[in-house]
C-alpha cells in the first residue's frame, strides 16, 4: 500500500517541513533584494550577487542595497544598487554623500567639490526608484537612475571615496556593510586584502 505523510514518523514530517520552510524563506529573502540587473549585466557581461541588505534610520526603511560583482567575487568591477523606500531630492542625497565622505576622512574641500558634482546630476527619487553606481577601473563610476545611465565620474579617488560610504570598515552603517559583503572580501578598490 502507498505511504502518506500521515504514515511517516512525526520527526521526519517536521524535518521535511522545516527544510521546505528554510528553502522557501531563503528564496523569498534573496528575491526581495534581487532586482532587474540588465544595466549591470550590460556593463560587465554578467553580474554576480555578492550581498544585500536594508538601510534603516531611526526605525524607518531608507533603501534596499544590493552589491554585485562582475563575473566572480574577486573581480575589481562591481555595482551598488540602491532601491529607495522613501522620497529624497537629488540635492539631499548629494549632501548626505558629502557628509559621509567627510566622516571617512575625505578632506572637506574635496568632499564638497564631489558633492557639488553629484548634485549636478542626481535626480529626485521616489519610493521604489533605484540609483545604481557601477565601478570599472577603465571608466570610473557610472551612475544609473532606474536602469538608464545619467552620469560618469572618472577617477579612482572619487570612486574609492564614494563606495567607501558603504564598504569601508569605518562606515556609519556597519550592519549593512556586513550584509553587502557576506563572507567575502570588499572589492580591491576598497581593500587590497581581507
Amino acid at each position: 500500500m502507498g505511504s502518506s505523510m500521515l504514515d511517516m514518523p512525526p520527526w521526519k514530517t517536521m524535518k521535511q517541513f522545516l527544510l521546505s520552510l528554510v528553502v522557501l524563506l531563503s528564496l523569498l529573502s534573496s528575491t526581495s533584494f534581487a532586482r532587474d540587473a540588465t544595466h549591470i549585466n550590460n556593463a560587465f557581461g554578467s553580474a554576480r550577487l555578492q550581498g544585500a541588505g536594508k538601510l534603516t534610520w531611526w526605525g524607518l526603511d531608507v533603501y534596499d542595497a544590493t552589491l554585485y560583482r562582475a563575473g566572480n567575487l574577486n573581480s575589481p568591477e562591481f555595482a551598488l544598487d540602491l532601491r529607495y523606500q522613501k522620497s529624497f531630492t537629488g540635492i539631499s542625497i548629494a549632501n548626505r554623500t558629502t557628509e559621509e565622505m567627510k566622516k571617512l576622512g575625505i578632506p572637506d574641500m574635496q568632499a564638497v567639490l564631489w558633492g557639488k558634482e553629484l548634485a549636478s546630476f542626481l535626480p529626485n527619487v521616489e519610493s521604489g526608484q533605484a540609483l545604481t553606481a557601477i565601478y570599472t577601473p577603465k571608466q570610473g563610476t557610472l551612475f544609473y537612475f532606474d536602469g538608464k545611465q545619467i552620469a560618469q565620474v572618472r577617477g579612482a579617488d572619487f570612486s574609492k571615496a564614494f563606495f567607501s560610504i558603504w564598504l569601508d570598515p569605518k562606515t556609519s552603517a556597519p550592519k549593512l556593510r556586513s550584509e553587502l559583503l557576506g563572507q567575502n572580501c570588499p572589492p580591491p578598490l576598497i581593500s587590497e586584502g581581507c
